[in-house]
């Protein structure tokens, strides 16, 4: 038993992605000839398509509880382990992309995601469900940011 938790604590501790040296996150979206949709914790640059077809700019920090429980998710669904390249096969089709980065000190981690990749289901679902929970961290904010104004 001391063994596992002196094992395990090693592996924790050396890891390569740990959120003390967490130094940004970077989302970008739309269709793969116009990423459109962009954010960047380091700088808190938020720019996104609304419902007019719109393109807004804007100031937004997301908290660094935000930013942790984003991490932990990340953790969580693997995406440590997902390959950087999950793009289609055919380039002419149109379709979502998504580039979602993690950036620590020393490492980084960017995956870019088509909507129409054609590969394992668990992954195509992981990768969607930590676009969808950084998507809401996203709209949470927002949203908190217009109540404020």
């Amino acid at each position: 038993m001391l063994y596992c938790v002196y094992y395990y604590g090693m592996m924790v501790k050396n890891a390569p992605y740990k959120f003390a040296e967490f130094e940004g996150l970077k989302l970008e979206y739309g269709y793969n000839d116009s990423l459109l949709n962009k954010y960047n914790s380091e700088t808190g640059e938020y720019q996104f398509v609304n419902r007019k077809d719109s393109v807004v700019k804007m100031h937004m920090d997301l908290s660094k509880d935000d930013l942790l429980y984003l991490h932990r998710k990340a953790a969580e669904l693997g995406y440590w382990d997902f390959p950087t390249n999950e793009t289609k096969k055919d380039p002419k089709e149109r379709s979502m992309r998504y580039i979602i980065e993690f950036k620590y000190k020393r490492k980084t981690k960017r995956v870019v995601f088509d909507e129409t990749y054609q590969g394992n289901e668990k992954l195509i679902d992981a990768n969607q469900r930590l676009l969808k929970e950084i998507k809401k961290k996203l709209d949470e904010n927002e949203v908190r940011l217009r109540n404020v104004k």
